[in-house]
């Protein structure tokens, strides 16, 4: 170990990209990852003005990955234009899988170990290829170890028709069997949260994101692939009376209260941001939009009982506290709104002493956010949300309007499968 501590060094965001996001099955079906990831990484590098540059790391995931796509990262890279020397390697933290990938870069760079790098990430579920049982496999392996015909045959006897069927990914939680759906439906009515309420949400993230497309905010982050310039799932003619018509789409015993309408779709779509040192962005005469300053993680036992999105509630009050900062010291929220009513559970139960102080250990509750900072220029809800590509979507957009607004601090919160929650600060 050095007899000197390292000093962390501030990390910049130096510029972001990411495709239009569309509904899984449309317009990008039979487009894999890979070539999602890879067109995202070269408007990067081309936008920038880093072609031919040897990158410190590249850290990309997918959730929803092809057994083809297992090095998708360092695939992705050696078509985009960087130097081929430049490492890459993938990550998977379920929907946090983009902002986990910035996140690591970030404290490369802020360790000293790399200069630069670029994190983010891809999805599509309209190219998962099915797989076909294990026992399909283990049948044919074992008779193609039989030494004699009859024992051969023996083996290969014991196949069924069923082996033949392909398994598809689902997006069911293993340990219960429900689908996030329904366990947001779960949540919403342990903190009582009202059909209103969320469609509500939904009807400002849209509204959001309109205004940020006509105002030209989207231009420079969103590139054209593939025919299309923006996300296909803004609404800016939608209404909350349009809203109130959609039926539930998890729960049809009559007290549903999730819909198409307050839930994000299945979606196909890519992010990318570069990340790098102050010195290195100064050689490279790059921009510094703002910079990432600290990140947390946490996870929930939702199979004991807990709320599966609630983790994002455990995370932030520790990275507050880290950093000596209250809830309300932001300028920005951008809370992935994986649901309307997942966000608004969280929301709640930061207001709530009680869950402050049993659950999170605070004192007291750590109150209420302005609700006009929460998703600016429209959230998941409004744009789509590719599972690993939606953190690298709210880091590029974050860091563009605290460099529009000319200082300022951003939290980013998403929560994920498996009970977990991704979180981070942005400042300029």
């Amino acid at each position: 170990m050095n007899k000197a501590a390292k000093t962390m060094r501030p990390v910049a965001i130096l510029g972001g990209s990411r495709t239009p996001f569309v509904k899984s099955f449309s317009h990008y079906a039979r487009i894999g990852n890979r070539e999602l990831m890879t067109a995202t990484l070269k408007d990067l590098v081309n936008k920038l003005n880093i072609q031919g540059e040897r990158l410190g790391d590249v850290a990309l995931g997918a959730v929803m990955k092809n057994a083809s796509d297992w090095n998708m990262s360092r695939e992705s890279l050696l078509s985009s234009g960087l130097d081929p020397h430049t490492p890459g390697y993938d990550v998977q933290r379920a929907c946090g899988t983009g902002l986990e990938t910035i996140a690591q870069i970030a404290l490369k760079i802020a360790a000293g170990q790399i200069e630069s790098g670029i994190g983010g990430g891809t999805d599509t579920n309209s190219d998962i290829a099915g797989v076909l049982p294990h026992e399909f496999t283990w049948i044919l392996k074992d008779a193609q170890a039989a030494k004699t015909l009859p024992d051969r045959l023996k083996k290969l006897s014991e196949f069924k028709l069923q082996y033949l069927k392909p398994q598809f990914p689902t997006v069911q939680e293993p340990r219960t069997g429900k689908s996030m759906g329904q366990h947001t439906e779960m949540m919403v009515k342990d903190w009582m949260i009202s059909r209103e309420a969320q469609d509500e949400l939904a009807y400002r993230s849209h509204m959001n994101a309109a205004k940020a497309y006509d105002e030209g905010f989207y231009n420079d982050l969103v590139f054209e692939f593939n025919g299309l310039k923006k996300d296909i799932f803004v609404r800016g003619d939608t209404t909350i009376e349009k809203l109130a018509k959609l039926k539930p789409a998890f729960d049809f015993t009559g007290t549903g209260t999730l819909t198409a309408g307050n839930s994000t779709p299945l979606t196909d779509g890519a992010s990318a941001v570069l990340l790098g040192s102050e010195e290195w962005a100064q050689k490279k005469n790059l921009d510094v939009l703002a910079y990432f300053v600290d990140a947390e993680y946490a996870g929930v036992d939702y199979v004991g009982g807990e709320g599966l999105l609630m983790a994002p509630a455990y995370a932030v009050p520790r990275m507050l506290r880290r950093n000596g900062l209250t809830l309300q010291d932001f300028d920005f929220y951008e809370i992935h709104e994986a649901f309307a009513g997942q966000v608004l559970c969280t929301l709640k139960a930061w207001e709530s002493d009680e869950y402050c102080r049993t659950k999170l250990g605070e004192p007291k509750a750590l109150g209420s956010i302005d609700r006009s900072k929460l998703n600016v220029k429209g959230g998941s809800l409004a744009l789509g949300h590719p599972f690993a590509a939606t953190g690298g979507r709210i880091v590029a957009s974050l860091a563009k309007m605290l460099k529009q607004k000319g200082s300022g601090r951003g939290l980013v919160s998403v929560c994920t499968a498996g009970g977990m929650g991704v979180t981070a600060i942005i400042e300029r």
